[in-house]
């Protein structure tokens, strides 16, 4: 939970960075940064929704079947 948290942490001080850069305002840049933080939680929640509907990349394993002899 604790390496989540601050990737997080550092991603979203990244984008409101980046935001600060590109438009020379910190209250833009932390807006942008905020809202990137709670829009990123969502589309990765929606995107493993979606991804645990799919079986895409796994491989089939046999079931065992118990010897009859």
């Amino acid at each position: 939970m604790i390496k989540t948290v601050t990737w997080r942490t550092i991603g979203t001080l990244d984008t409101i960075l980046i935001a600060f850069i590109w438009t020379g305002d910190i209250k833009a840049g932390a807006a942008i940064g905020v809202t990137e933080l709670f829009t990123k939680m969502f589309l990765y929640y929606l995107h493993e929704r979606a991804w645990s509907r799919s079986d895409w990349g796994l491989e089939d394993v046999p079931t065992e079947t118990p010897d009859t002899e």
